[in-house]
């Protein structure tokens, strides 16, 4: 005989209770916001709550609005639990986008709302009563985010507000996981209702993650067994504890090497595993005869990295075909759309049960890892060149060198959050979750937000963030320093200063190397920052610490003062590094 469910009873109250006791009911507890004249019935229902110690998401005012999206993207990376975000009507989506942007390319789940002009012009609770409330209104708000999130809607009474919240977050926490888009009108988040009896826990729970079809693995499998030269190419395996654990496995077991981004988005494998092979993709991927693609949107540029003809690739993941990007042209012999987790475990069992009838024996099995371990070395060896010297090119700190000793200062046990400046082989991760890279959507202003929802998850671990000078600029660090201090989550952020667009630049030298740009070198167009402001002074505007490293031989007596800063005294500190 079935058990009855158990209730929720949220008293009399507006919509807007409702809707916030369901929130803290189905496991949101933050709602990061930057109000408007949309939000009064929000609010008050917040206070209301607090004073009768009722359960609510903890408010958390963010006075910007990509703050306040990735601050939501961090906490869900630390903890894997989607919190709420919510703006002020069009505009606050408009300052949103690029967040969203983010979060949709790189599958993390947001449940993102904003209020809605009022529908009525007079005669109900919330109604216009202000001049905006005319021009702010658009014909329809949701379409300035359609593309990149996995469902909007618009709240459109009391009835259905506990099926919208609960479709809201079933969509956006099934694979491959999303943004979601809510719009709510002031109107709708006013109305009064009479005690509302509601499910206490949802009906309308996250698919459960698909897993390959059975004969495409054993397909995939004989392929990589009869490889002399195979490969894996890994993306985004590292957003699960259990992917690294299945990957670090397969590859372990079978002598699979693995290369990745030189700015890897995750810890995919650690750095001290024996078929970590690091970050040159192209000196792989063009003697490959097998490859395995596993949650890799773009594994290879095709006029520069491009494997062999007859190499036989094969592609895993939840959304191993990336279906919302327009134009995606990887060739692939078997395509295996599934959890990443349990399609490489399925993976290697199926490699287990085939190996004696095709191979390889033991035997090549190590001759495969004695072949690899003398590339490891050769390249570890390399990238230890580049990071030998304390001072760069320009006359500046060598950022190799820097992040080398940033990691070696900070430790395996702290988190990196990286915009650009962190490269992978400087940087070697043996923790999953110890590591994230800017999505590659490549919305900049990614990076602070970010660590501070991360911060907000953990907060007793060091948080380092690694932020380019032009990407501190986008950040808007006035925001996030306010809202590390008002909210005692002490960030150490070191900025890579090199006065310049630097990513812009190379792209105009590689497509242009002997145009007109190129001999202008420094000041090319559009690509230069200077001067360059004191980015140091920024953070002690909300009580933080600022530090100038201009020569190598400071970096290591301001590091030490940082972390000291940040973990002992509790204040969020910035390193301003001029590479």
């Amino acid at each position: 005989m079935n058990k009855a469910r158990k209730q929720l009873v949220v008293p009399r109250g507006t919509v807007a209770d409702t809707y916030l006791a369901l929130l803290a009911n189905r496991g949101v507890e933050y709602l990061f916001g930057n109000a408007g004249t949309d939000f009064p019935s929000i609010i008050e229902g917040l206070a209301k709550a607090h004073a009768a110690g009722t359960p609510c998401p903890t408010p958390i005012t963010v006075p910007h609005e990509n703050a306040a999206v990735g601050m939501a993207y961090g906490y869900y990376l630390a903890t894997g639990r989607p919190q709420a975000v919510m703006v002020h009507v069009g505009v606050g989506t408009a300052n949103a986008a690029a967040m969203v942007v983010n979060a949709s390319r790189e599958n993390i789940p947001v449940l993102m709302t904003a209020g809605r002009t009022p529908i009525a012009e007079k005669g109900l609770p919330g109604a216009r009563s202000r001049s905006i409330h005319w021009a702010q209104e658009s014909f329809d708000q949701a379409a300035m985010l359609r593309e990149y999130t996995k469902w909007d809607y618009e709240l459109r009474g009391e009835s259905d507000v506990e099926t919208i919240i609960d479709r809201a977050l079933q969509v956006a926490c099934t694979d491959p996981m999303g943004p979601v888009y809510l719009t709510l009108p002031r109107e709708v988040l006013a109305r009064e209702e009479a005690d509302r009896v509601l499910n206490d826990g949802t009906r309308l729970p996250p698919a459960a993650p698909p897993v390959p079809n059975p004969g495409a693995v054993d397909e995939a499998a004989a392929l990589l067994l009869a490889a002399k030269r195979p490969l894996i190419v890994a993306g985004t395996v590292g957003r699960t504890a259990e992917g690294v654990a299945a990957l670090a496995s397969l590859v372990g077991r079978f002598a699979l090497p693995v290369v990745q981004s030189l700015l890897p988005r995750y810890m995919n494998l650690p750095a001290d595993h024996e078929m970590h092979m690091g970050y040159d993709i192209e000196r792989f991927v063009g003697a490959a005869d097998a490859i395995l693609v596993v949650d890799s949107d773009v594994p290879w540029t095709p006029d520069e990295q491009a494997p062999p003809d007859d190499c036989r690739i094969i592609h895993l993941g939840a959304d191993a075909i990336y279906e919302r990007y327009p134009v995606r042209g990887f060739a692939g012999d078997v395509v295996l759309k599934g959890d990443t987790a349990l399609g490489l475990g399925q993976l290697e069992e199926a490699m287990r049960a085939a190996q004696g009838d095709t191979g390889p024996d033991a035997d090549a099995l190590q001759g495969r890892r004695e072949r690899l371990a003398a590339e490891r070395a050769e390249i570890a060896e390399k990238w230890g060149r580049m990071a030998a010297s304390e001072t760069s090119p320009e006359g500046g700190v060598n950022p190799f060198w820097a992040t080398r000793l940033i990691y070696r200062l900070c430790g395996p046990e702290a988190t990196y959050v990286n915009e650009y400046p962190f490269f992978g082989p400087n940087l070697p991760a043996t923790r999953p979750g110890s590591q994230f890279s800017v999505p590659p959507a490549g919305g900049l202003g990614w990076g602070l937000g970010t660590a501070l929802g991360m911060k907000l998850a953990e907060p007793g671990r060091l948080v380092v963030a690694g932020i380019g000078d032009g990407s501190y600029f986008f950040n808007n660090p006035s925001v996030a320093h306010f809202v590390g201090q008002a909210n005692d989550l002490p960030l150490l952020v070191a900025v890579f200063n090199n006065r310049g667009w630097n990513a812009v630049r190379m792209a105009t030298l590689a497509l242009y190397p002997d145009g007109e740009a190129a001999r202008l070198n420094e000041t090319m167009p559009l690509t230069h920052l200077t001067p360059s402001p004191a980015f140091e002074k920024m953070v002690e505007a909300s009580g933080g610490l600022g530090l100038r490293v201009e020569k190598p031989d400071e970096l290591e007596p301001a590091m030490l003062r940082a972390i000291d800063a940040v973990t002992n005294e509790r204040r969020q500190t910035v390193i301003n590094i001029l590479t």
